[in-house]
């Protein structure tokens, strides 16, 4: 049975034969291996171009913002795997990824697509920047209420790792389109929604990647690649100092039966 297009039969990524091994276009026994970095390898392997400094620099900035905060959904979930199933580590990653959604860790692709979408908008219409926003933000809000980048459970008074990676696109002079739209959006808040929100993460790590030419496709990519370091982390504590059935036992304790 033929299902979807198979017309186009091919891979730009990889290929090998009994003497060689080619990424990218390049020789990775002899070109790649011990030159270059993972920040940059992972660059090269999603663009299949090499990065420049300022790419580099920001791939690293923020795979390092978003490894790590905590005992977050994901975080418990592939804990208690392990706990569950101390051979499968493999299923205790996965199972801490599975839950890449719009709430959590992958909200920074949701934020990207509308970004996006305004800045294109932007060019199209060459109103001012203020108006895209505005109208975006309502035209976003007829089918979801929560703006994309903005607001966060813990930092209320502002996602540090956002303002900390605004001010190294600011320094190192890669705020552009991307970033401005999403400055605008939050400015826009108070008119569109009724109250300020703060930028979280998600807002800084699309708007910043985007202007420094990491492709929209793969913004989620970020998520996953980094929180997989994360997780890795946390089972090898696992392993070590188990706390999974300590978390499974405090939620029992915590959840009420209230049917019949």
């Amino acid at each position: 049975m033929r299902i979807g297009k198979q017309d186009q039969p091919y891979t730009a990524i990889c290929t090998s034969d009994a003497e060689s091994i080619t990424v990218r276009g390049h020789d990775l026994v002899n070109g790649l291996i011990g030159q270059i970095d993972f920040t940059s390898y992972f660059w090269l392997l999603v663009t299949g171009q090499m990065p420049n400094e300022d790419q580099v620099f920001f791939a690293n900035a923020v795979l390092v913002a978003l490894a790590e905060h905590g005992l977050v959904p994901s975080v418990v979930a592939a804990r208690m795997t392990l706990a569950a199933a101390p051979e499968a580590v493999q299923g205790a990653v996965a199972a801490g990824l599975l839950g890449c959604g719009s709430v959590v860790l992958g909200s920074a692709e949701i934020a990207g697509k509308f970004y996006a979408s305004c800045v294109e908008d932007l060019r199209a219409s060459g109103d001012p920047i203020e108006e895209v926003a505005k109208r975006n933000i309502l035209k976003w809000r007829e089918h979801t209420k929560a703006v994309p980048g903005f607001g966060h459970p813990q930092h209320s008074g502002g996602d540090p790792r956002a303002g900390k990676l605004l001010a190294l696109a600011d320094e190192r002079g890669v705020s552009g389109e991307y970033v401005a739209m999403m400055r605008a959006l939050k400015a826009a808040l108070p008119e569109t929604i009724g109250r300020d929100l703060p930028m979280n993460v998600n807002a800084a790590i699309p708007s910043i990647m985007l202007d420094v030419g990491f492709p929209l496709a793969a913004l989620k990519g970020i998520g996953l690649l980094c929180r997989t370091a994360g997780l890795i982390g946390h089972l090898t504590e696992e392993a070590e100092r188990p706390i999974g059935f300590i978390m499974s036992g405090a939620a029992a304790k915590a959840i009420e039966y209230d049917g019949e």
